[in-house]
């Protein structure tokens, strides 16, 4: 994933109503009508938030007659998700070497706990 592509994805996944849409759509394709009715705002705004997930290649929308079906595109959350997994394995060996340290820490206490004694 380019590094462009990932950042229109993190970008338009900032927002708190465009990951609500996206949650809404990962149960499956919805009109526009259906994916702005929870939300207190104008369907024009609910549009614009469309098109930014649209761009970062998040949604695909279509057209059947009146009716404007849009669907989530998983690819470029997976980019994401694989660019985040990097940091996770990073931080998850910082806290192994934390709990290491602490057990040393714990040991060392023991031991002069029981010269003290």
């Amino acid at each position: 994933m380019s590094s462009d592509r990932l950042s229109a994805t993190f970008a338009a996944l900032a927002d708190p109503t465009r990951r609500a849409i996206l949650a809404r759509l990962a149960s499956g394709e919805t009109s526009v009508l259906k994916l702005a009715e929870p939300f207190d705002m104008s369907l024009p705004a609910v549009s614009k938030h469309l098109k930014v997930l649209e761009r970062a290649g998040l949604i695909a929308r279509g057209r059947e007659a009146q009716w404007r079906p849009c669907r989530l595109e998983a690819k470029p959350l997976k980019g994401a998700a694989d660019w985040v997994e990097q940091y996770r394995r990073f931080w998850e060996q910082k806290f192994d070497n934390l709990e290491e340290y602490l057990r040393e820490l714990q040991k060392q206490e023991k031991r002069h706990g029981r010269k003290r004694t």
